[in-house]
């Protein structure tokens, strides 16, 4: 993290959330957006070299 960590506190000083600079977030989501789309492709079947360059040519 590039910046210092900031956080939210409540009465009793427990961190409630934290602030994070908009990239930093903007970062976590695309990763987390990626990590779904592994999740969601896990039970594809694998496909041969071959077949692949069938496929894209």
């Amino acid at each position: 993290m590039g910046a210092a960590e900031q956080y939210v506190i409540d009465e009793k000083g427990n961190k409630v959330a934290s602030i994070l600079p908009i990239t930093e977030y903007q970062h976590l989501k695309e990763d987390l957006h990626d990590l779904a789309m592994v999740a969601e492709r896990r039970d594809e079947g694998t496909m041969s070299r071959a077949d692949l360059k069938k496929r894209v040519l």
